[in-house]
């Protein structure tokens, strides 16, 4: 019976198992044969072996390290903004969205719109001479900042991002917060907890691991951002707002250098495993 079970089961994975395999395993297989090959779109059929020279070029390259630094203080910033004004929004609406759940879909409208369109949107309102907004601005002030310059494009795509993405820690953060029981909230004010004190002592703790995991989430997904960034700035005056995803995209559709372009995915790619299985071991329960 034992074997006819484990049969079973085998059979019961396999298509998981095949779709795993065309779809990531071949896929990573070619890329660490053209990370350590010469390959451009001319030769991408008849690699030669270069060892680990793409490996060595992206590691010397100030272009990479520049935009690793870019996108680290991008998703930083994001990510703080986010999950404090998710948890804040969560909060403070909680009685409004307990009485009116249809609220919540207003509030997602923003994630709802695609990344590109969003950067694409806002860079028509923010223009420097087509858009409303410095139009206005100049109208009523006699003046308007850069938003899309060398030295507020940062700030600009923080808030974009921000604003975009701000309701998906909301959505999380106010589902971990409704599902406090509402026993522990009745003892607390027996025991003469106040709101504050309820708050800090009872329900941040319980809401602690989910912020955890929006953080990760929210970190991950603005470390690697692109389409917003390239259609907003694209990699910037000089080079200042390059994000990873842009330096790879420049590298392989630009340069004609699918080698470097493949090494330096990968190694985002080890570093994206190395900060997971760091945030797994901090957060794992220990006995």
């Amino acid at each position: 019976m034992k074997a006819v079970g484990r049969r079973a089961a085998y059979v019961m994975i396999a298509p998981i198992t095949a779709f795993l395999v065309v779809m990531l395993a071949i896929p990573l297989l070619v890329d660490l044969v053209y990370a350590v090959s010469n390959v451009t779109f001319e030769t991408i059929r008849a690699p030669s072996f270069a060892g680990l020279r793409n490996f060595a070029l992206v590691f010397a390259d100030r272009d990479f390290w520049n935009a690793m630094l870019f996108s680290l203080r991008f998703a930083l910033l994001v990510t703080i903004a986010q999950v404090s004004l998710g948890l804040v929004l969560a909060i403070f609406l909680a009685p409004l969205l307990k009485a009116w759940p249809w609220l919540m879909a207003i509030l997602m409208l923003p994630m709802m719109v695609a990344p590109a369109l969003v950067g694409l949107m806002y860079r028509l309102i923010l223009h420097e001479f087509a858009g409303v907004v410095p139009y206005y601005l100049y109208l009523f002030f006699g003046d308007s900042p850069s938003f899309l310059g060398a030295q507020n494009a940062f700030w600009t795509l923080v808030v974009v991002e921000t604003l975009q993405w701000t309701p998906f820690a909301l959505l999380i953060l106010y589902s971990a917060y409704a599902a406090i029981p509402l026993e522990v909230r009745e003892a607390a004010a027996i025991d003469g907890a106040g709101a504050w004190a309820t708050l800090r002592r009872i329900e941040l703790p319980w809401m602690g691991p989910t912020v955890l995991v929006v953080a990760f989430i929210r970190f991950i997904d603005s470390f690697r951002v692109f389409d917003n960034v390239y259609v907003l700035t694209g990699s910037g005056a000089g080079g200042n707002t390059t994000t990873v995803s842009i330096y790879i995209y420049l590298a392989f559709f630009k340069q004609d250098d699918i080698g470097l372009a493949v090494a330096a995915s990968i190694v985002l790619l080890v570093l994206s495993f190395l900060v997971l299985a760091g945030v797994l071991r901090l957060t794992e329960r220990r006995p």
